[in-house]
């Protein structure tokens, strides 16, 4: 399997690809990574150095690619953060050129939006990038609740209310629908939700809320979601194996207390996770 995987990178630490390329290399995907972004470190820390890449930067990588001759050989293209609009065009761009040459191949767009707490924290614009252009045009996408809101215009208090909003936002054009950091009336106190749509169908995963805060979780969830789905062809089974491996991860990362997720050092949860749960159709 060979996925595009346009996103920001990091030299320190774990965020977008950085994030979300070893672990579908540890899984045994061929990752070809375009970064939109090449910082020193997360932003979180408050300052960093680097750059932000424009439009034709990517759509430059993605030509040196396409004249390898392998572009038709992309399995998938799996998007994150998109810094600007110029940028999500290139992505955009870049999935129309590998449908032409393989019409199987899957794009799965994270549509990073903003959480809870935060609100909105892309730059002006990208929100309604993501409604209106991304992800109508991907197979796949893995909001968080609070982007899942945007994006459906409903507010998800109960189950029923967010069955409903990914029943809308699939009505856009994303087959599959990976929602992330849920809470709703039904969660119990010291929980967290995952929640997967697809074909009319719903299913959970409820584990144990863990005691960090860390960054790039997100990036990791996406893409191990997105690989689990493109092998099995099922909402349910990616649903499972992407929690399983990301608590985990999650667990080595609380148990060291570190600030940054574990990625190498947690890699065997990638492909032998310690913790399964079960998943519960809802």
């Amino acid at each position: 399997m060979n996925v595009l995987s346009i996103q920001s990178h990091v030299a320190y630490g774990h965020v977008g690809n950085a994030s979300a390329v070893f672990p579908m290399q540890r899984l045994g995907v061929e990752v070809w990574p375009i970064h939109t972004v090449q910082f020193s470190n997360h932003t979180g820390y408050g300052s960093w150095k680097g750059r932000v890449f424009d439009g034709p930067a990517i759509e430059e990588l993605v030509d040196g690619i396409a004249e390898r001759g392998v572009l038709g050989r992309c399995d998938g293209v799996l998007s994150g953060y998109m810094g600007s609009a110029d940028i999500g065009n290139a992505i955009l761009s870049a999935v129309a050129r590998v449908r032409s040459l393989n019409p199987q191949a899957l794009y799965c767009c994270d549509p990073v939006i903003g959480d809870v707490g935060r609100g909105v924290f892309v730059r002006p614009g990208i929100p309604e990038f993501m409604r209106e252009q991304a992800v109508p045009a991907a197979d796949i996408i893995t909001p968080n609740q609070f982007e899942l809101d945007y994006l459906s215009g409903l507010a998800t208090g109960t189950m029923d209310d967010l069955k409903q909003a990914v029943s809308r936002v699939q009505r856009l054009g994303p087959k599959a629908v990976l929602v992330t950091s849920v809470e709703t009336q039904e969660t119990p106190a010291g929980s967290i939700d995952l929640v997967a749509g697809e074909g009319g169908r719903f299913w959970r995963v409820r584990t144990p809320r863990l005691s960090l805060s860390v960054n790039g979780a997100g990036d990791a969830i996406a893409a191990l979601f997105f690989v689990h789905y493109a092998r099995s062809g099922s909402a349910a089974t990616a649903l499972s194996e992407a929690a399983a491996s990301v608590y985990g991860l999650l667990k080595r990362t609380e148990e060291a207390g570190s600030r940054e997720i574990l990625t190498i050092a947690a890699q065997d949860e990638f492909v032998a996770p310690s913790h399964r749960f079960t998943v519960d159709e809802v």
